[in-house]
Formats: structure tokens, sequence, C-alpha cells
């Protein structure tokens, strides 16, 4: 299985620590789908606009069908998260 380092929400420091603050969900920590992207901060900020534009940005396709093609996708894909 693959291995990417990753720095946690308490070892970060300057710009990376101001993004985990920002990113913070209701169980206490970062998702590790972001927390991938911590030796390279701005594509942790691309990742982040990324994923706002498809599931929040104007598009003829209903924010719910955005979730459910997220879900199958995640599926197809064998994700557990």
């Amino acid at each position: 299985m693959a291995w990417i380092d990753i720095i946690n929400e308490d070892k970060a420091e300057g710009d990376l620590k101001a993004q985990y603050a920002n990113l913070v969900e209701p169980w206490g920590g970062v998702d590790n789908i972001l927390k991938i992207h911590s030796l390279n901060p701005a594509s942790l900020d691309a990742h982040v606009q990324l994923y706002k534009t498809v599931m929040y940005g104007k598009s003829p396709i209903r924010r719910p069908d955005r979730e459910m093609i997220a879900v199958v996708v995640s599926t197809i894909n064998q994700c557990h998260y």
C-alpha cells in the first residue's frame, strides 16, 4: 500500500496551520484527503478551491445530484470515508 507523508494538525506551522484552522471538521480534525497536501500548502488551497467550485459553484447540475455523483464515484473507487 502506498504511503504519503503528512503533517498533522499539532505539527502544522505558518500558512498550513492557518489553512488547517479553516478546515477543521465537526469531529475535531482535518480530513486525511486534505492532509495529503500538507507538504505543499499551495496544492491544499487548490484542492479546496476546486472542491468548492465543483460542489457549490454555478452549474446546471443540482447540488443533491452533485452529492450523489460524489457518492457513486467514491463507491466505485472503494473509498471508505
